[in-house]
């Protein structure tokens, strides 16, 4: 069974993902991954700077996230073309972990542009985690942005309504992490256990 797993930034996403895999779920997590495509050494960081220049370099030679970031949110070509250079590689090695799951798992994809990307019909089911815009500003303030950034990121992204439309389960994380777990729960004894016979 193949899960696609989406929400805007802060929603908790990555919350859910850790609960499903405690559920035994192999997770594939395209923020990982689209690390490791761009990592030192690799032809995806070569295209990077063939598109962005050196200015997306640290001084070690990997990619300056920050500095590609600034250029990327403030302008949506730009934002094109990088995703033009990291998706396909970001695709072609989630099937490569996807492929190396023992046969019969639980795949889910940990995918943040899930609504952007057009993927949603490529999944058996789309788990969509969501969360009140001021409980996920507040949360991405905690993790060192600013409000305005954190609102700007989130302005970037496929709006709920945009996420809701793809959804098969929509998780609401505004409340504890118990209720969160609860919700979890539910959601694999309902809808994944059931498939699995």
């Amino acid at each position: 069974m193949r899960i696609g797993l989406t929400g805007g930034i802060g929603s908790g996403k990555s919350t859910v993902s850790a609960l499903l895999a405690d559920h035994g779920a192999v997770v594939v997590d395209a923020d990982r991954v689209a690390r490791e495509v761009v990592a030192p050494g690799t032809p995806g960081l070569t295209a990077v700077v063939s598109a962005f220049g050196e200015r997306v370099l640290t001084a070690d030679g990997a990619l300056d996230r920050p500095a590609l970031a600034g250029i990327v949110f403030a302008d949506p070509e730009a934002r094109r073309t990088l995703d033009g250079i990291v998706h396909p590689l970001v695709r072609a090695r989630a099937r490569e972990l996807e492929a190396a799951a023992p046969p019969g798992s639980v795949v889910v994809h940990d995918v943040p542009l899930l609504a952007e990307t057009g993927q949603a019909t490529s999944y058996d089911l789309v788990l969509v985690v969501e969360a009140d815009v001021e409980v996920r500003v507040a949360r991405l303030v905690q993790r060192g942005l600013t409000a305005d950034d954190a609102r700007a990121r989130m302005a970037a992204q496929a709006s709920d309504e945009q996420r809701r439309a793809i959804a098969d389960v929509v998780l609401d994380n505004s409340g504890t992490p118990e209720e969160l777990a609860r919700q979890v729960d539910t959601f694999w004894a309902e809808r994944v256990a059931p498939a699995l016979g």
